[in-house]
């Protein structure tokens, strides 16, 4: 027999056995009752004889060597599979000539350091230009817009175009 079917009846023998072992717990807590008790406090204390005895049993069994060794198998070989994921979809982007996420990720870090600094540029200029016009001796100041409203119209009227050969007629 070689090592890894050793190895699986060796772990199925233990669970095997954690398995029994709290089988009987809970058929020793379900049945050992006072002959005076109650009924509702008879099945309160086989519901808590129950709860403990698979609370014990599941702790033994989370903390028993082999669930232990088999978790760390399992968790060994999900990371060689990402990784070997994570490999194959690097080399199929290589192939295909798609950039990569570190590609992409490289790109928005220089995009946000630019407009970093260009913000910081307009920033400076903003208060630079507000100094200015803070000075006494600064450029003259504009006066305030005129409010937005109805255009008023020039006393010319507008050039009309004749019915007949489109040249233009005026009154």
């Amino acid at each position: 027999m070689s090592d890894q079917s050793e190895n699986f009846i060796e772990q199925a023998t233990a669970f095997q056995k954690i398995w029994m072992e709290s089988m009987s717990k809970l058929m020793h807590a379900a049945f050992t009752f006072t002959p005076n008790s109650a009924p509702p406090e008879l099945l309160r204390d086989i519901r808590n004889g129950i709860l403990q005895a698979l609370a014990e049993s599941w702790n033994e069994f989370l903390r028993s060597p082999q669930f232990q060794d088999g978790m760390k198998q399992w968790m060994d070989n999900a990371v060689a599979f990402r990784k070997l994921s994570n490999d194959f979809m690097a080399k199929a982007r290589k192939e295909m000539q798609a950039p990569s996420r570190e590609d992409m990720d490289a790109v928005m870090l220089s995009v946000r350091h630019a407009e970093t600094r260009i913000l910081d540029r307009v920033e400076e200029l903003a208060q630079q230009l507000n100094d200015l016009n803070q000075q006494p001796g600064g450029p003259a100041r504009k006066s305030a817009p005129k409010p937005a409203g109805r255009r008023q119209r020039s006393a010319r009227r507008p050039r009309q175009r004749a019915a007949t050969n489109g040249k233009e007629k005026r009154p």
